[in-house]
């Protein structure tokens, strides 16, 4: 894929918005916008070189290596993904990063976090769903629990969720659930993003400096 060239005759790769815009339709500045820039071009060339995320740029960024799999960072990529192209262009990449800043909406932290378990987009979070997503949220971590744990917290949250038993949960068990444990979108708010543009260019990611994942 090429590049674009703007009115100044600086060239963008495909997909590049204007700082000024995306800073009006998310929570960061505009001099954080520039600085997120930097690290959106840093990734993007970590590996294709194209100045778009692809999947094994986004592995690499979360997880120092580009072929490991994961479920939960695939749901990540995929929701960053907002045009399901198959690849995270710029202004995907600013919006997504807006749910992490601590001046975003918990409402907005909430929703985003429903989406992450509702693995088949059916607008539910389904027993399957749960259980794949605490396995390869225990894998991200490198924590192993035996299936009989694993089931018991299934369980225990299903009791606490779906409060009209339907053997799912919808967006408004959710938001009830959440509001009770809080510390399940704790990791939804990410505070130095509100200071990208002084701790660039140490910043990368958040996994990069450290074995500790912090989304988990």
């Amino acid at each position: 894929m090429g590049c674009v060239s703007s009115k100044h005759g600086v060239k963008h790769p495909p997909g590049y918005e204007d700082p000024i815009i995306l800073a009006s339709e998310t929570a960061f500045t505009v001099n954080e916008v520039e600085a997120l820039y930097e690290l959106f071009k840093k990734l993007s060339f970590s590996i294709i070189k194209d100045g778009l995320i692809h999947k094994e740029e986004f592995q690499l960024a979360l997880f120092r290596n580009s072929n490991r799999k994961n479920l939960f960072a695939d749901r990540v990529f995929d929701l960053f993904d907002i045009k399901n192209n198959g690849v995270i262009e710029f202004g995907e990449f600013v919006r997504s990063l807006s749910t992490f800043h601590p001046n975003t909406p918990k409402a907005e932290k909430i929703a985003f976090a429903f989406k992450l378990y509702d693995l088949r987009q059916t607008g539910y979070i389904e027993r399957e769903e749960l259980k794949e997503m605490v396995l390869a949220l225990l894998n991200e971590s490198d924590v192993f629990l035996s299936n009989d744990i694993v089931e018991t917290i299934v369980d225990n949250t299903f009791v606490q969720a779906d409060l009209n038993g339907d053997g799912k949960i919808d967006l408004d068990e959710w938001r009830e659930f959440v509001k009770k444990n809080p510390s399940l979108i704790r990791n939804m708010t990410l505070p130095y993003l509100k200071d990208i543009s002084m701790v660039f260019p140490s910043f990368v990611m958040h996994s990069e400096g450290s074995d500790d994942p912090d989304m988990t």
